[in-house]
């Protein structure tokens, strides 16, 4: 579903859709990422070990997954805010059955339907800061639109959990249900009505077919596993190998959170022509971060450093959705929710490789460098991307002549 560029708009016009269109990733960033501390109330309230508990984080991803593409399929001909609107009142809706979950089961179910239009809101929301985007800019308006999420790591999260301790995690979870029909409303009123393109579904999901995407989409499902394999268990690594206590595991999620919406910005400056350089660059930035991750752990300010610097390797979001928009060949909205899907795999795959480290008795902190192989595992496919592009693009040359 591809979008033609907007007109240009007065600073003013634009302020407001970019707000919307954030307080929606606000929205999806505080959905996601306030369920891992809130794991234990959610044990103690079902009575379920806490490891079951984490069936509730792997059911909302496997949400993403399934939800992205399907959305994607019975949404095709809706005009972009119309699905917006649909989207984000699915988020109130479920987000509000989630609260009222009378059983660990009910919970699981409602959890996977939370993520279903997850991966849809994000990929339109970006499509539809692209578009307000001047020629060259789409990256630093996409990046604008990322920063809902980044925000919700800073203050989202940490306020839900101090809220999930002291009053109900059922609260929180009706907390993001009222920011959802708040948004609705929002993104009704401020959004321009966009009529997509007039391409089918097929033609749409054709760009799946195109070999150029798979490899930048491995950056993300591989290269991002290095953020989540380090913050997953980056609790453990304060308690155990830093020695310090509890209360500085929620100073270090608010520097991630900050370290996040700083990378976002930085990312996001340079024009759209240099996306790949920067990627490359970035995932470089990563595997230093994560090799020092295990050098400092065992000093407390040093190691608030690190996890700052490790939160700005999210800014990688943005970059690479303009990577894979100036390959594609139209479907932009399809493969940006493709990228949710890729984000989500990655925070599946960094928990799981970070895990071999406990298997074999090894102190936490050594996550590092199974994170740094994951890095330098996304680089590798930045590589392959860079190879294929140059090779379309001599045989683009040796055909047209």
């Amino acid at each position: 579903m591809s979008l033609s560029r907007a007109q240009p708009h007065s600073s003013g016009n634009i302020v407001l859709p970019l707000l919307a269109l954030a307080l929606g990733t606000f929205m999806l960033g505080l959905t996601e990422f306030s369920m891992m501390p809130m794991l234990p109330l959610i044990a103690q309230s079902f009575n379920v070990a806490t490891d079951r508990a984490g069936e509730a984080i792997s059911a909302y991803a496997l949400g993403v997954v399934v939800g992205a593409p399907l959305l994607m399929v019975l949404t095709p001909k809706l005009k972009r805010r119309t699905a917006l609107v649909l989207y984000a009142f699915l988020i109130f809706l479920f987000n509000g059955l989630s609260a009222y979950s009378q059983s660990f089961s009910q919970l699981i179910l409602f959890r996977f339907l939370s993520g279903l239009p997850h991966g849809a809101y994000f990929g339109t929301a970006l499509l539809f800061g692209a578009k307000l985007a001047p020629e060259g800019r789409s990256t630093l308006f996409m990046s604008r639109v990322f920063f809902g999420l980044t925000i919700a790591t800073i203050i989202g999260v940490p306020v839900a959990t101090l809220m999930a301790q002291i009053l109900s995690w059922r609260l929180c979870l009706m907390v993001v249900a009222l920011i959802g029909i708040i948004a609705c409303g929002l993104l009704r009123k401020v959004l321009p009505d966009i009529q997509v393109s007039q391409g089918s579904l097929r033609q749409e999901l054709g760009v799946l077919k195109d070999p150029l995407i798979w490899p930048i989409v491995g950056i993300g499902v591989i290269g991002f596993g290095g953020v989540f394999c380090i913050y997953t268990y980056l609790a453990n690594t304060i308690l155990n190998v830093t020695h310090v206590s509890g209360y500085f595991i929620s100073l270090a999620m608010v520097l991630f959170g900050i370290g996040s919406t700083t990378g976002n910005w930085l990312f996001g400056q340079p024009h759209d022509r240099f996306a790949g350089r920067v990627t490359g660059m970035a995932l470089v930035y990563g595997v230093l971060v994560a090799l020092a991750y295990v050098k400092v752990a065992q000093y407390p300010i040093l190691l608030l450093v690190v996890v700052f610097l490790l939160g700005a390797c999210l800014g990688l979001t943005t970059v690479i959705q303009s990577m894979l928009m100036q390959v594609a060949k139209g479907g932009h909205e399809v493969i940006g929710a493709l990228l949710q899907c890729a984000f989500n795999m990655a925070n599946a795959i960094g928990p799981f490789a970070g895990s071999v480290v406990f298997t074999y008795h090894h102190p936490a902190n050594q996550t590092g460098y199974v994170a740094a192989l994951l890095f330098v595992g996304g680089f590798v496919m930045w590589l392959l991307s860079g190879i294929q592009r140059r090779q379309y693009a001599h045989k683009y040359i040796d055909t047209s002549r």
